[in-house]
């Protein structure tokens, strides 16, 4: 990797071969960074890099596991300074209560939310405070400050991801670097419902039926830019965004 030469500021955005991470590498591309895109899913980060730049955009992929720490650890010895971080790998597994819900979703919920989001915070916070102004942004979800039955485990670990951001703030003031947490509500995308249960595509349509316009993925990398590119002093450190017919995790207006 040659990145660390790059004269242009540099934004590195993990979980990117979809939803809201391809979203926000394109978002973030189009205003002037250098975005680096990074996933499990080779093929599909190369594919997206590739088109960002054929369309005159600079851009490029690197395959990681997020809870691989080793592997994150050499991913970021490429780095001298970076200016943005988007922690944007997570996910949900299933809708079970807790008293019959699987501890091995739980457990792969929290390695990716959580332990993927400090694994890589931790790798990069010395090249983002390198580069004088570094961002670091924490994508959670309105999970992260409300619960809701059959959503536990996501939500323990939402809460969790919160804190991690909350902690990290207050560590850090007086370095110039800023922590930004985006919590989305309802955002409809082709795998997030269908990966939470776990391919089955009646089930993940029920999250969305007869809601009129929810969130798309464009939306909160929208959000996710404006954030980043507010001057260097503005911190934006809590932003809730959801749909307008979304008032709380538990309450949505559906059509019928």
């Amino acid at each position: 990797m040659t990145v660390a030469a790059a004269t242009k500021r540099i934004a590195i955005v993990t979980g990117a071969s979809s939803g809201i991470g391809a979203a926000t590498a394109c978002g973030l591309a189009a205003a002037g960074y250098r975005v680096v895109l990074t996933a499990r899913r080779k093929d599909r980060i190369e594919a997206l890099a590739a088109e960002l730049t054929d369309a005159g955009h600079d851009a490029m992929a690197y395959a990681l596991d997020v809870t691989d720490r080793a592997a994150v650890d050499t991913f970021a010895t490429a780095f001298k300074k970076i200016a943005v971080l988007v922690n944007n790998a997570g996910g949900a597994l299933g809708a079970d209560p807790v008293a019959t819900s699987d501890p091995a979703d739980w457990r792969r919920m929290y390695e990716t939310n959580v332990l993927g989001t400090l694994n890589v915070t931790q790798a990069l916070l010395p090249a983002l405070t390198a580069s004088g102004d570094g961002t670091v942004v924490v994508l959670s979800s309105t999970a992260g400050h409300g619960t809701y039955e059959g959503g536990g485990g996501y939500v323990a670990a939402k809460h969790a991801e919160h804190v991690l951001a909350e902690t990290l703030r207050l560590e850090i003031v007086g370095t110039p670097v800023r922590v930004i947490e985006i919590a989305p509500g309802m955002v409809k995308t082709d795998e997030f419902a269908l990966t939470r249960f776990g391919g089955d595509s009646e089930k993940a349509a029920k999250v969305y039926a007869g809601v009129a316009d929810p969130l798309t993925a464009e939306d909160v990398a929208d959000t996710i830019t404006w954030a980043v590119t507010r001057p260097p002093h503005v911190n934006i450190d809590l932003l809730v965004v959801r749909p307008r017919a979304q008032a709380s995790n538990t309450k949505v207006h559906r059509e019928s």
